[in-house]
């Protein structure tokens, strides 16, 4: 298997030719993640998933910034601009903590959703049965502040016997901006990287 660890990842790019290369950069992850059917309205997601909780709330809101201080260290935690971005957060997160209490079912977030991500698809589980062929509208956040969207091809999709989210729902990207596919491509260099070095630490 060919390694492109140390490739820029324009360089990655132009190697990745086939749909079996793609797959080669692949890793498991957790991801602020939405998905329906294309032709489906945006809050369709959420009627088969639980109810939005304050929990899901406040890390929908935080995590793009626990993201950023995590990857950008020192030179964010210690800028002007990071107590301005914590309260927005906080005010952020107080509506629509409120907007679920007043209207049950009216806040639609993206949930935080165990992945499997290459530059040519995406893996996730989900409480509701897709079928083989369909056609989805994915919305995804990658660390920090990256938000993607694309059409994918549900090419697999397998029980995992785990309620609620009783599916592996396998996908293959159909409309992905090329833009996008190399932030996926420096998100999983990026990951890589840094849990070789977690493990060269312990």
């Amino acid at each position: 298997m060919k390694s492109f660890q140390n490739l820029a990842p324009n360089r990655v790019l132009s190697e990745i030719k086939s749909e079996e290369r793609r797959e080669w950069l692949r890793i498991d992850d957790r991801l602020l993640l939405e998905y329906r059917l294309v032709d489906e309205p945006a809050e369709a997601m959420n009627r088969y998933l639980p109810a939005v909780t304050e929990d899901m709330i406040a890390t929908a809101v935080s995590k793009p910034t626990t993201d950023l201080l995590a990857r950008a260290g020192e030179a964010f935690a210690s800028s002007p601009l990071l107590p301005w971005v914590s309260k927005l957060d906080w005010m952020l997160e107080t509506l629509l903590k409120a907007l679920a209490k007043s209207y049950p079912g009216s806040v639609d977030i993206a949930r935080l959703t165990d992945v499997d991500i290459s530059a040519g698809g995406l893996g996730f589980h989900a409480p509701r049965e897709f079928q083989a062929g369909d056609m989805l509208a994915l919305k995804m956040i990658l660390p920090p502040f990256a938000i993607l969207s694309a059409t994918a091809r549900v090419i697999r999709v397998t029980s995992s016997g785990t309620a609620p989210m009783s599916y592996h729902t396998a996908t293959q990207f159909v409309d992905l901006a090329s833009d996008d596919q190399e932030q996926i491509i420096r998100h999983i260099l990026q990951v890589q990287a840094e849990r070789l070095r977690a493990r060269k630490g312990s």
